[in-house]
């Protein structure tokens, strides 16, 4: 009976993926508005009542894609108690820090910037994507700004920036916008972005920026 309901278990797991992995695709080729959930299913390979009793509606399909996309999977640990963020906060200079930070952000941005794209044309005409994420801080600068106060008390932090100005200059160099810019419309490889990005963060943060 045991091995019964696992099975069930991860059936009912490795549905819920492909899912969402459908969702995410259809809705950054297509749009939001314009992928009907019938889509969804069919390259999922899936009934579409079978996406309507899993996620309900298409809202709340759409807030389950972008929260597992940030994450990295759908376990239920926020970013700042996942493994590379410890890093971030545990680095013993200003300079690892911001390393560690960069290449978290890489791997989540991989995931994620084109979504956050999608996300705001499709609230800019649904009202009902806007009420899935209600007007306050965006929790992308709350990650951001933690991180932030702590480099900025480590060995090797420029003593004239302050948290909050680590804080805004690290939002901007690690903004979806930014890296869409360059790994998306100039091609830049991931990597090159990350190298980019710790060097710029580095050369404005650091005394010590010979990275």
């Amino acid at each position: 009976m045991r091995d019964r309901k696992g099975k069930q278990g991860n059936k009912a797991q490795e549905t819920r993926r492909r899912i969402i992995e459908a969702a995410g695709a259809l809705f950054v080729e297509q749009g939001y508005g314009a992928t009907k959930l019938q889509e969804i299913a069919d390259r999922a390979g899936v009934a579409v009542q079978t996406i309507y009793f899993v996620f309900r509606n298409k809202p709340s399909l759409l807030k389950e894609l972008v929260d597992v996309a940030i994450a990295g999977d759908d376990e239920p640990v926020p970013t700042m108690d996942r493994p590379w963020f410890a890093e971030v906060m545990n680095a013993p200079t200003a300079e690892s820090a911001l390393a560690a930070l960069t290449a978290g952000t890489r791997g989540t941005l991989e995931r994620v910037a084109a979504l956050t794209e999608m996300v705001r044309a499709a609230a800019a005409t649904n009202p009902e994507i806007r009420e899935l994420w209600p007007d306050q801080m965006d929790p992308r600068y709350t990650v951001i700004s933690t991180a932030a106060k702590a480099l900025t008390k480590k060995p090797g932090a420029d003593p004239a920036i302050t948290a909050d100005e680590a804080a805004d200059i690290i939002y901007a160099v690690l903004s979806p916008e930014l890296f869409l810019l360059l790994t998306r419309d100039r091609a830049w490889p991931p990597a090159k972005w990350e190298q980019w990005a710790c060097r710029t963060l580095s050369s404005q943060l650091s005394v010590d920026n010979g990275l």
